[in-house]
C-alpha cells in the first residue's frame, strides 16, 4: 500500500462525502486485527483518503456478541459529535465493495512529532516532571522499569470522558492521532457500549478528579440528547442494542452524579494489552 496522500480541503462535509462517494481500494492496512482496507471516496470532484472495515471482515469476539464492531464505531462518532468535542474523525455506515461496513476519513499523521508534542512518554519514576499525568510502572528491559505518563492535555482529557461514556474497552497509544491543524482524535472504536464495565485506557491520570466544568455541560447535554425521544436516541438505535442505550445513558447519569473521572473497577484489567 503507498503512503496516502494529504487530504485536500472539502467543500462538501466530510460525512456526505463519505457517505455518498464512490469507494475505491487502494490497499490493505496490515496492523490491523480485522480488516481494515485504505480506500479513496469521490463524489461531485472532491476526493478524500478513508479507511473502509466491511462487516464481512470483522472477526468474531465472545464479549460483544450483540450488532457488530462497524456499527459501534459510528455510534461512538455520533456520540464525538453530540459532545461538541469532534474527538472521532467522520465515520458513517454504508455499502462498499464487501458489503457494508464504517467508513472513516484517513487523519494523515506527520512523520516526525513536533517538539513538546508527546502525547505519552516513558519517564524518570523518581521525576516525571510536570504537565505529566501517572499511569503506571512499565518494564523496559534488564530488569529497569519507567514510569508510564500521558500529557495532563485538555485535549487527552475530553477523550477520557467520551471513552468512560461509551466504556471504551481498548484506548491505546497507537489510537490516538494528531490532525493537521493540531486537533485530537481518537479511532479504533469497535469495542465500546458494553453493557458491562469494560473500561480499558491509558488515559487513567486523571481517576477521581472532579471533572471539568466543560465535562459536565457535555455530559448534560448528552443526557438531554438521549431522552426517548432525544436525536442522539434517535441515531443510535439502528447502531446499537436498546440495553447498551440504556447502559450509556446510566453512565452518564453516574459520571453526573460522582462529579469524577471513573476509577479502575478492579473486575476487569484496567490498561489495554499492548498499550500502544
Amino acid at each position: 500500500m503507498s503512503a496516502p496522500e494529504r487530504i485536500p480541503a472539502l467543500s462538501l462535509p466530510p460525512a456526505e462525502l463519505l457517505a455518498r462517494g464512490g469507494l475505491t481500494v487502494r490497499g490493505r492496512i496490515p496492523e490491523a486485527s480485522n480488516a481494515a482496507l485504505y480506500c479513496t471516496v469521490a463524489l461531485d470532484g472532491q476526493e478524500a483518503a478513508c479507511v473502509y472495515k466491511p462487516v464481512a471482515g470483522e472477526r468474531p469476539l465472545w464479549d460483544f456478541p450483540d450488532g457488530n464492531l462497524a456499527r459501534r464505531e459510528v455510534a461512538a462518532y455520533e456520540v464525538s459529535e453530540a459532545t461538541g468535542w469532534g474527538l472521532v474523525p467522520p465515520t458513517v455506515l454504508r455499502e462498499g465493495p464487501y458489503g457494508e461496513g464504517m467508513c472513516q476519513l484517513w487523519i494523515e499523521q506527520p512523520d516526525e512529532p513536533e517538539p513538546g508534542s508527546e502525547l505519552l512518554a516513558l519517564v524518570d519514576p523518581a521525576n516525571p516532571g510536570p504537565g505529566w499525568k501517572e499511569i503506571g510502572l512499565a518494564e523496559v528491559g534488564e530488569g529497569r522499569t519507567a514510569l508510564l505518563v500521558h500529557a495532563d492535555d485538555a485535549r487527552l482529557r475530553r477523550l477520557a470522558v467520551l471513552d468512560a461514556v461509551i466504556n471504551n474497552a481498548d484506548r491505546k497509544g497507537g489510537h490516538l492521532l494528531r490532525g493537521p491543524g493540531g486537533e485530537l482524535y481518537g479511532i479504533d472504536h469497535g469495542v465500546t457500549f458494553h453493557t458491562e464495565d469494560k473500561l480499558r485506557t491509558l488515559l487513567w491520570g486523571w481517576a477521581g478528579e472532579p471533572l471539568p466544568p466543560e465535562a459536565v455541560e457535555a455530559l448534560r447535554g448528552l443526557s438531554a440528547a438521549l431522552a426517548d425521544d432525544g436525536p442522539l436516541t434517535g441515531r443510535l438505535a439502528p447502531l446499537i442494542t436498546a440495553a447498551e442505550l440504556d447502559a450509556t445513558r446510566a453512565r452518564i447519569a453516574a459520571l453526573l452524579e460522582s462529579g469524577t473521572h471513573p476509577q479502575p473497577g478492579g473486575e476487569w484489567p484496567a490498561l489495554p494489552w499492548p498499550p500502544i
